[in-house]
């Protein structure tokens, strides 16, 4: 099986010190590919490093969070703008990037940041990987404005008729480690059609239930992912491990060795 890490942040603090260990893991757990999420300009130029160095597993997503929007040092957006065109044909998608409902306050500087990250994708013509905590309606309603590549939607949980419309709209949805107890995010996953689902570890969030219990979060937990999803689907982990292989080759326009 060809297992996929969709949404991983390699160039986390979290990780420092860990990333051999990560790789190790990776290659023998069977995960084919690790795409590297970027949040600032300093993650962008590490995650990079990374897809230079593990060219055969690791892959860059490039752009500003909009965790981060609130802490920009000055020029850092023109700058990463920069950085991110000038690694053009390394980059993979732009992300992760987004709107995020507990930063209200500084609500205009998170709309131009992803209007300019959006902008981005469109001129470099790659996919965006999106984070919308609480702002997904928006987001969806968005969208369609922007002439987009592709759209994955990371960590889908609500509202339902959002995922409708994404769906109708041709857009990916990625899930990770929850869906082996979460009963909101099982419900995603049986509502998503399988040729639009991606899976995701998103380390290193970490996960406190069974059976991650709070350890760093490793490539290997693809194959709870996976094995979840097939229970849901009611399909193999085979066939599961199949479609979501096709999926990232048509989403990210890469040819897994």
């Amino acid at each position: 099986m060809k297992l996929i890490d969709a949404h991983v942040h390699l160039s986390d603090t979290e990780y420092t010190g860990h990333i051999e260990e990560l790789i190790a893991d990776a290659k023998a757990s069977g995960v084919s590919a690790l795409v590297t999420n970027s949040m600032d300009l300093r993650t962008c130029q590490n995650d990079i490093k990374l897809s230079e160095q593990y060219s055969d597993l690791v892959y860059s997503a490039l752009g500003i969070h909009p965790w981060n929007v609130n802490v920009l040092k000055e020029n850092e957006l023109r700058e990463t703008i920069e950085y991110i065109q000038s690694q053009k044909g390394k980059v993979v998608a732009i992300g992760e990037i987004g709107l995020d409902y507990k930063y209200e306050s500084i609500w205009e500087q998170q709309l131009d940041v992803f209007d300019k990250m959006l902008h981005l994708a469109e001129s470099l013509n790659v996919p965006v990987i999106i984070h919308s905590r609480g702002t997904t309606d928006k987001i969806v309603e968005m969208l369609p404005s922007y002439r987009l590549n592709r759209v994955l939607l990371h960590w889908f949980s609500h509202p339902m008729t959002a995922l409708v419309k994404a769906i109708d709209n041709g857009y990916y949805i990625t899930e990770g480690p929850p869906v082996t107890y979460s009963n909101g995010i099982r419900e995603v996953v049986e509502k998503t059609p399988l040729t639009n689902l991606l899976t995701e570890t998103d380390g290193p969030v970490t996960y406190w239930k069974q059976p991650y219990n709070g350890q760093l979060t490793k490539p290997s937990y693809i194959r709870n992912v996976v094995a979840a999803v097939a229970e849901i689907k009611k399909l193999s982990a085979e066939e599961v491990a199949e479609q979501v292989a096709k999926n990232f080759e048509t989403f990210f326009n890469i040819k897994l060795s």
